[in-house]
């Protein structure tokens, strides 16, 4: 449970040494630094935008050279792929990169132009494919579609929006024009959305039969060839095949650069260091000859980090603590227990001032709450099994993936641990397959008691660790107040509140209306819950009279003192939301029990054997991963909802050194 103590620093070099420097910090990542305007006069700041600009643009192109490179030779992505973490490379190679950058970025520029023009040419191929297709219907056609007449006659090539027969056609042109003889039909396709025809007739005739063939739908084509359609469809595909060899050349050509896929990465990489180092580069003070960094450093990584840039870069290095009205950031520093639960407290906010690390009370109470809400033996074994094979099988993992692992592994054994307690091996497998299968009555064993058979006492011990949960929150709370030695508010706000709920619980236990309502085995004492209920009196009177006290109106202090009395309600609503854990622990095993029984519903027989494997596989699945997702959200909400309330606000700015955010290597110094 620690927040590091940080040191505010102070670096003066030459100006000469800046590069040197910078890429020092930025390689050890243990420094944030500060920007603050320049005063008037000796120093100025830089404006390096325009440069972080060409940086990007640089890694950009890099990027879209790589995704052309994978677009036509997909790497491997597999999901274990994606737990080795960054390779590492040395700074001899990380230099070799930087000299040869120039280079990687008009090999890419060649690349992504190649890329567009390909892109270009495969739409310029469906263009014309789709030319192709729109002359299909006409291919029967042996002159041009945009013919409309000869000398003696008109002719009409066209289509309906329906079908029809050259008889059909024949018999609505002679119902409507009988006036009108010699009209030659000729049908050049048919569907049932759509007939191409080819229509002749004396010319004399021809406008009277254009309005009639109008009134039944007829339309002239949208593009009309010039050529027969035969002739212009093969020109079409001559146009085609010399753009599919241009966009294979085109592809081959971007293929020979595959080699130098690696070496864009590398260079992508630089190329946001150098952006990074140019953010920080506009933060500093510089004059003519010399530059100020100035930041927080962790205490513990302060005196070495000064005496490297003195010995190596001449540099003259100032540490201090800071001021109370500094805006110091945070950084959380653990053992490996509460460490895995980092990540979740940050999603919510990090300490802020005078605020503890609240992570190794919430580790315990984190994997505790979600082994109950999982509560399977067989589904926390394979998540100790799956999570600690990673863990032992990809040593390079990135640290935020690997404190989540870690997490799930830990939350797997309290999973296994429960299941034990509450008798639960993937639902009741081991039940129904001894039926089914072998015709014996087993049962997996049960150490403590299963919450189907007894859900009150699973819900009675579900809210004492609601309030164990809710106490310890309390305590942190005295903690935080005692470490500020504020101990009048520890007494007000903390005391009182422990002696009023303490106090009321006690007094509960010891009623027997209370305890045959809920089923208790056991009842206190009169004298122990008159005890309970002078201290629950104690505290109702204290927090009355204190709730208040920041007001200098006794009216005002006694109704806010009531007021705050009536927060008692809030740890009625508190204590009933860990009922939650009864409701998924029983979801958890209802559901597994169900597929259980659906597998074992056709009986013993090679088929049943078959059926049951894939409903217990497929259902197991499906429900571990429904019921993890369950179990992490709801945990995560008794953590920051109930405990929290009870001592936390946040509030805190995480640490964010000048490091090196690189996406796909590790930079490492060489000895």
């Amino acid at each position: 449970m620690a927040v590091l103590p940080m040191k505010h620093i102070d670096v003066y070099a030459l100006k000469k040494q800046r590069k040197a420097v910078l890429e020092y910090l930025q390689r050890s990542g243990v420094v944030e630094v500060e920007s603050r305007p320049a005063p008037d006069g000796v120093f100025s700041v830089m404006d390096t935008e325009s440069a972080k600009e060409r940086f990007a643009a640089s890694a950009a192109q890099l990027s879209a050279a790589v995704e052309a490179l994978d677009a036509l030779q997909k790497p491997d992505g597999s999901l274990l792929k994606s737990l080795e973490g960054r390779e590492r490379i040395g700074l001899s190679q990380y230099n070799e990169t930087a000299d040869r950058s120039g280079e990687a970025v008009q090999t890419a520029q060649r690349i992504t132009a190649l890329w567009k023009k390909r892109g270009e040419n495969k739409a310029e191929i469906q263009r014309l494919q789709t030319q192709i297709r729109a002359l299909e219907p006409w291919m029967a056609l042996d002159i041009s579609m945009r013919t409309i007449a000869t000398q003696s006659t008109s002719v009409f090539i066209g289509s309906f929006p329906t079908e029809y027969t050259e008889e059909t056609l024949r018999a609505i042109i002679a119902e409507g024009m009988p006036e009108t003889d010699g009209v030659e039909v000729e049908v050049l396709s048919h569907t049932p959305q759509q007939t191409c025809v080819f229509l002749l007739c004396h010319g004399s005739d021809g406008v009277a039969l254009e309005s009639f063939l109008r009134s039944i739908g007829f339309s002239y084509p949208a593009e009309p060839s010039k050529v027969p359609p035969k002739e212009r469809a093969a020109a079409l595909q001559e146009r085609i095949d010399a753009l599919q060899e241009t966009v294979a050349a085109e592809e081959e050509e971007i293929r020979s650069h595959l080699p130098e896929r690696e070496t864009f990465l590398y260079t992508v990489d630089y190329f946001t260091m150098r952006t990074e180092k140019y953010e920080v580069l506009g933060k500093l003070w510089q004059s003519e000859r010399v530059f100020i960094v100035t930041g927080f450093v962790p205490a513990d990584a302060a005196e070495a980090l000064q005496k490297a840039l003195e010995e190596r870069f001449e540099a003259y290095v100032e540490l201090r603590d800071p001021e109370k009205d500094e805006d110091v950031p945070v950084l959380l520093h653990n053992n490996a227990f509460a460490a895995p639960v980092e990540g979740v407290l940050e999603s919510y906010s990090f300490p802020g001032k005078f605020e503890i690390d609240p992570s190794t009370v919430m580790a315990v109470f984190y994997y505790f709450l979600f082994g109950m809400m999982l509560s399977d033996a067989g589904y926390g074994i394979i998540m100790v099994l799956g999570c600690g094979f990673a863990l032992w099988k990809f040593k390079n993992m990135e640290q935020g993936l690997r404190k989540t692992l870690t997490m799930f592994l830990y939350c797997g054994i309290s999973t296994t641990f429960w299941g034990f307690m509450f008798g639960s091996f993937f639902g009741d497998a081991v039940t129904v397959i001894g039926k089914t299968f072998f015709g014996v009555d087993i049962a997996f064993p049960t150490v403590w008691f299963s919450p189907t058979v007894e859900p009150m006492r699973l819900l009675l011990f579900s809210f004492l660790v609601g309030i164990i949960h809710l106490f310890a929150g309390l305590g942190a709370k005295f903690y935080q107040y005692a470490k500020r030695g504020m101990w009048k508010d520890a007494v007000y706000d903390v005391v009182f509140w422990y002696l009023l709920i303490g106090g009321a619980i006690v007094y509960l236990l010891s009623m027997q209306m209370f305890a045959d309502m809920v089923s208790l085995s056991f009842l206190l004492p009169e004298a122990v819950g008159l005890g309970g209920a002078i201290a629950a009196g104690i505290g109702a009177v204290g927090i009355v009279l204190t709730s208040g006290r920041e007001s200098k109106n006794p009216g005002k202090r006694f109704l806010k003192g009531l007021y705050g009395l009536y927060g008692v309600s809030s740890w009625l609503s508190d204590i009933l939301s860990y009922s939650r854990l009864l409701a998924l622990g029983l979801a958890t095993g209802v559901i597994a029990s169900v597929f259980n029984q659906m597998g074992a519903m056709i009986g013993c027989n090679p088929l049943g054997i078959v059926v049951f494997l894939f409903a217990f596989i497929v259902g197991h699945t499906l429900n571990i991963l429904i019921n993890v997702l369950g179990a992490y959200v709801h945990t995560n909400r008794l953590q920051f909802v109930e405990f929290f309330g009870k001592f936390y606000e946040g509030g805190g700015r995480k640490f964010e050194p000048f490091s090196a955010k690189t996406k796909y290597f590790k930079i490492t110094e060489e000895k």
